[in-house]
């Protein structure tokens, strides 16, 4: 018995010492890990820091990294170092299970990359349909812009002035035309009263020394009041107004008094 202890005692000696030299190796490259985890962390932190000017692919890749490098860091901070077992069925199957997550995280990756093509893909479609139309809507514009600049005809200053002066001179005549006839009108409807008449009818009233006007004439001095001075239209009633004329337009609405003083009136603005 003292024989085989003795043969096993150099053995199991050497077992120990190479478990012992692979603990310190482990230890030391989870040591060297840490450090680098750190450094990882420092850049992150200086980088976030700073403004960034590339695209949002860029952007986006580098805050997936970030957060993919905090969660490890996370994770290695959370785990204690393991001492692994250098047995070849040992690490095969650990280096399965390894594979295995990084498999699950890849698909889970790929998903989100496949969920973001389909939704730009659709922006995509949506953004060329809209350019479609828009393309459609300028060509359209441009056979208009076509067709108005061979249907374009050249005035020249002196046609339009002549053209102008024509115009004006239609609508004075007009004009002319319908005083005329609201003259007549006037004056068959509505002529100026019988003096001796008037006189029959007034023995015991004081006569009146001014000459009486015409419904036409008081027409017109209301109608000039009322353009040359929109202002202020109102004027006065003057002794040469008929009464039944002044009654007569103040019934018909066709002339206002003033509100202020009755003695003056003015002409309806049917214009306005």
């Amino acid at each position: 018995m003292s024989v085989n202890q003795q043969d096993l005692d150099p053995d199991s000696t050497t077992d120990m010492e190479d478990i012992t030299d692979a603990e310190e190796k482990l230890i030391k490259e989870c040591e060297e890990l840490w450090k680098d985890m750190e450094e990882c962390q420092k850049k992150l932190s200086l980088v976030g820091t700073e403004t960034l000017t590339d695209s949002n692919a860029q952007l986006s890749l580098l805050i997936m990294q970030a957060k993919c490098l905090t969660a490890e860091l996370s994770q290695w901070q959370k785990e204690s170092p393991e001492i692994i077992s250098l047995n070849e069925e040992v690490l095969v199957t650990l280096g399965k299970e390894e594979f295995q997550k990084l498999r699950v995280d890849l698909e889970l990756v790929l998903s989100t990359v496949q969920s973001k093509n389909e939704k730009l893909k659709e922006d995509l479609e949506r953004e060329q349909q809209w350019l479609d139309e828009q393309q459609q809507i300028l060509e359209s514009l441009n056979v208009l812009h076509n067709k108005l600049k061979q249907q374009v005809v050249t005035f020249s200053e002196s046609r339009v002035f002549d053209e102008l002066n024509t115009k004006m001179h239609d609508i004075k005549e007009y004009k002319e035309k319908l005083l005329i006839t609201l003259g007549e009108f006037l004056e068959d409807h509505f002529p100026l009263p019988d003096r001796n008449n008037v006189k029959k009818k007034k023995k015991n009233i004081k006569e009146s020394t001014a000459q009486l006007i015409t419904l036409h004439e008081i027409l017109e001095i209301l109608i000039n009041r009322l353009f040359d001075v929109p202002h202020d239209p109102y004027i006065k009633i003057r002794d040469s107004f008929w009464p039944p004329y002044i009654e007569l337009l103040l019934r018909n609405g066709i002339a206002l008094r003033h509100p202020e003083d009755p003695t003056q009136i003015r002409l309806e603005a049917f214009h306005q």
